[in-house]
């Protein structure tokens, strides 16, 4: 199937709102509205919930969604290695080169 540069601008258009309005629409919703303070103390927590959950996904479960309980001691080691350097620093971005560096690095020689 071929393309034409009229199909991918509308591509690119439509990924632009699909990307735009979940950012958009609770700003629009909450810019008049005073925010309870429960909420952002509960908010604080939902970046780590994510990353967090994101990453034991990748180390415990397979490809095919069975729970992995070895093989994976590189990951879990690079993970162990991130816990000490996030409480350390309290920076994500850190966190993550680490992590990426780690799991290179023990990928290589484990």
């Amino acid at each position: 199937m071929h393309y034409s540069v009229t199909d991918h601008l509308l591509i690119v258009i439509l990924g632009f709102f699909v990307a735009f309005g979940p950012r958009y629409i609770p700003i629009l919703f909450f810019s008049n509205r005073k925010i309870p303070e429960w909420f952002n103390d509960w908010m604080k927590y939902v970046p780590v919930s994510l990353f967090t959950a994101i990453v034991v996904k990748d180390i415990f479960i397979s490809g095919t969604y069975h729970f992995i309980s070895s093989g994976n001691f590189d990951l879990i080691l690079a993970s162990v290695i991130v816990i000490i350097i996030s409480y350390w620093t309290r920076s994500m971005a850190i966190s993550v080169v680490f992590g990426l560096v780690a799991v290179m690095l023990l990928s290589m020689v484990i």
